[in-house]
């Protein structure tokens, strides 16, 4: 049960982006992104990742295995933040993404 008011601007049943870094070895969420194009998250263990790695969960299984999370659920879409371990101070820093508009 998630014990906090919801602060995400997605539902806890909307999907994000994780792997089984997080989901099957139970590393820790040291990288989050709010994807600036369709406003989804991704939360990552900072390890390399391949396709093979790359899992599709609900947003609040995310916040189930980590509440900290709630931290930075006011991330701005666009945006990414990291810390360095768990209970770490998250650094928030805009993404710049190459796009092919010009």
């Amino acid at each position: 049960m998630i014990s906090k008011q919801w602060l995400f601007d997605q539902a806890p049943n909307v999907a994000a982006i994780t792997s089984t870094h997080i989901t099957k070895d139970g590393c820790p969420i040291l990288l989050v992104t709010h994807y600036e194009d369709d406003h989804s998250w991704g939360f990552q263990s900072g390890k390399p990742t391949s396709m093979a790695d790359a899992q599709v969960v609900g947003m609040g299984e995310i916040i189930r295995r980590d509440s900290t999370l709630f931290e930075i659920a006011d991330l701005l879409p666009g945006w990414s933040a990291e810390r360095e371990c768990l209970g770490g101070e998250w650094r928030r820093y805009k993404d710049e993404w190459e796009s092919d508009e010009k």
